[in-house]
């Protein structure tokens, strides 16, 4: 019961990698979808065609000229989906902190009761387990910090 080797794991991600790359390079090439596609099975085609090789030098040199032809056909301006790092929504959405839930005016806290009370108990027993792992603060420690 060998599993694969790590070495072909490796090989395994890095070929399925540089697919995945030059699919998404073929897709900022190409914005008709019926251009893409024939471009893609062209592309499949050319990976399938050494799917079989053995030599694991000519398979390395095989995948390291891939990712250097990749690198050499890189879009000028690849596309990027608008949430993923480089997207123009990247981060965009800004989730408040928990503590401005504090200056909620009382009349806005008594529309969800329940959902106040249970974020008050949990403030307190929060405080609790802070006094037991790390101590009470003093009056002199909260002095000296600013």
């Amino acid at each position: 019961m060998s599993g694969p080797t790590a070495t072909a794991l490796a090989h395994t991600r890095r070929v399925c990698s540089l697919y995945k790359k030059s699919l998404r390079n073929l897709e900022s090439w190409y914005d008709r979808r019926h251009i893409f596609r024939y471009q893609a099975t062209l592309m499949r085609a050319r990976f399938d065609q050494h799917r079989n090789e053995k030599d694991p030098a000519k398979v390395a040199q095989l995948v390291t000229d891939g990712e250097k032809e990749l690198f050499e056909k890189q879009h000028y301006q690849p596309k990027k989906f608008p949430m993923s790092p480089g997207g123009v929504a990247f981060e965009r959405e800004v989730i408040p902190p928990d503590w401005v839930l504090d200056y909620w005016h009382p009349l806005e806290k008594a529309q969800f009761p329940d959902y106040f009370a249970r974020r008050e108990k949990r403030k307190e027993e929060y405080v609790v387990w802070w006094e037991k792992q790390y101590g009470k603060s003093s009056a002199n420690d909260s002095s000296s910090h600013h």
